[in-house]
């Protein structure tokens, strides 16, 4: 498929497809029962053979474990930088801080992860999500909490297609320039702004500089 045998390639490949190579393994040793597969773990000296079956289920919890554990970081690293992150594109394009500040939002809003106002006085909810490679909560369960806005790292094409036909903003940052779709977004949702000329970089140190020396 990937008209290489390179060990990094072969590496991804495999935990790219891991569910079809479970299957494929697992149905060729049952079918196949003069196959042979040995799989040798040695720990501090110590070492145990374990047969084809044993190593599938040794492979298999392995990879449910590195999977959650790579799941668990990965969200508690959103968590932290989700109203960093929304502060930063509303100071980026100048939003007034009435219409972003959070202090005064009721307990209700609590599990909500950003609020943003609108000229109309209306609260539009905003949910941020670092989606990463193999997160666990899929877009679904983000829309399903009926966001007026969805900031990610990535979007696939059927998030964007589902965001579209629900009537919830998006926008994608990993994309060359996604950030300026935030500029789109506001005009639809009637936030004010302004458009920076500055440089990106220098805009954004000294934001990050505001928010880090409050």
């Amino acid at each position: 498929m990937y008209n290489s045998a390179k060990r990094s390639i072969v590496i991804e490949a495999s935990s790219e497809h891991y569910d079809t190579l479970y299957n494929a393994i697992k149905e060729l040793t049952e079918t196949e029962h003069e196959l042979d597969l040995k799989l040798t773990i040695k720990f501090r000296g110590v070492s145990v053979d374990l047969n084809v079956i044993e190593s599938l289920i040794v492979i298999n919890t392995i990879a449910v474990k590195r999977a959650e554990i790579r799941g668990g970081m990965w969200s508690a690293v959103g968590k932290q930088i989700e109203k960093p992150l929304m502060v930063s594109i509303c100071k980026l394009f100048n939003v007034p801080f009435e219409y972003f500040d959070q202090k005064d939002n009721p307990k209700s809003f609590r599990e909500v992860d950003f609020y943003i106002l609108s000229e109309d006085g209306e609260k539009l909810r905003t949910e941020v999500k670092l989606m990463g490679k193999g997160n666990p909560e899929s877009a679904d369960a983000i829309f399903a909490r009926e966001p007026k806005i969805f900031l990610a790292d990535k979007l696939s094409e059927k998030n964007k297609k589902q965001a579209d036909m629900l009537g919830v903003q998006w926008i994608e940052l990993r994309t060359d320039n996604g950030y300026k779709r935030f500029i789109e977004v506001l005009k639809v949702l009637n936030v004010p702004y302004k458009e920076f000329d500055e440089d990106l970089v220098e805009r954004i140190d000294r934001i990050v500089n505001e928010i880090y020396g409050e």
